[in-house]
């Protein structure tokens, strides 16, 4: 089973879990070696699903309190409006200079607070990708690893601006693109772009961190917007 496929089945297991359990937001989770048991894991794979879960935002861990149901989940409702706003107004351009102006940032701040879990899985995420079959799976890593850098940077006010950017994009970008059904090519740009990135994250260098995110997001634009 390829690692999109495994994380996945765990965190479809474990969000289940989360649904049935009565659980309600701001209640402490039960500690890995209880959840891995319940859920039939390894604590390794259970880790691999809660940082995708924390990515999207349905679960927050602090260092030496545990891991939560995130509070603020009802939040997410409220940007829908805002998004379906912004996307009749935002342009292709727009949303792209929007990234460029934030995720750079986020790269910087992550460089610095990111958990050493953050930078396991990014580096995992990079791997998965370069084995991906087919544009949307390539898509579903692509995004968990920009929304888990995002997480990594440690401030939930930009937590949330990348999500509502991130959703804005997807509207006006992606879907107006159409993508192959073969997955990337082997020399794929990202693929080396997203190294350095990790890289940089891991050596704990915000300059380059930042520098690294700023280059690859002008490459997607080149990309993406030809004619831009």
């Amino acid at each position: 089973m390829n690692y999109l496929g495994a994380t996945s089945q765990t965190r479809n297991a474990l969000a289940s879990w989360l649904a049935e359990s009565g659980a309600t937001p701001g209640d402490r989770l039960p500690p890995e070696r209880d959840l891995s048991e319940r859920l039939g894991v390894t604590r390794g794979e259970l880790r691999k699903a809660m940082t995708a879960l924390e990515a999207e935002g349905l679960v927050e861990r602090h260092v030496g309190r545990g891991t939560f149901l995130r509070e603020s989940t009802a939040d997410d409702t409220l940007y829908e409006p805002l998004v379906r706003r912004m996307a009749e107004v935002t342009s292709p351009h727009d949303a792209m200079m929007a990234r460029l102006s934030l995720e750079p940032e986020l790269a910087g701040y992550a460089a610095i607070h990111a958990a050493p879990r953050h930078l396991s899985e990014a580096r995992n995420l990079t791997v998965a990708m370069r084995e991906a079959s087919d544009w949307a799976e390539y898509e579903q890593l692509d995004a968990r690893l920009h929304e888990l850098i995002a997480v990594a940077s440690g401030n939930p006010l930009l937590v949330a601006l990348h999500r509502i950017v991130n959703a804005v994009r997807g509207s006006v970008v992606w879907s107006n693109l159409e993508i192959p059904r073969d997955g990337p090519p082997s020399d794929y740009h990202s693929f080396a772009e997203h190294d350095a990135i990790v890289e940089a994250l891991e050596k704990r260098n915000r300059p380059a961190a930042h520098a690294a995110m700023k280059a690859h997001l002008r490459s997607v634009r080149a990309t993406l917007l030809k004619d831009d």
